[in-house]
């Protein structure tokens, strides 16, 4: 499964993209994840159906009390199995 995922809310300058990717990295998932210019995080997350949601909802708990995460966009997509490991771009 491959999910392509922007976060809303207090999500930068607060260490949501390195959670991100170390959340990733425990769990197994591969994938990216980066900072938009509106303020937005952006990521894509790739792996088994059941890993890749219990990952986002994670995600959307905000991982620990500096993040705020308010919003959340999901948009499920075809895997494209380009992904070795989980990076932030």
């Amino acid at each position: 499964m491959n999910k392509h995922v922007i976060f809303s809310g207090r999500v930068q300058g607060v260490g949501f993209r390195f959670s991100a990717r170390n959340e990733a990295i425990n769990m197994g998932v591969h994938g990216w994840v980066r900072n938009l210019p509106d303020g937005t995080v952006e990521l894509e997350a790739e792996g088994k159906k059941e890993i890749v949601d219990a990952y986002i909802k994670k995600l959307k708990s905000g991982l620990h009390s500096g993040i705020l995460v308010d919003h959340v966009e999901e948009k499920e997509q075809p895997d494209s199995n380009a992904y070795k490991d989980f990076s932030i771009r």
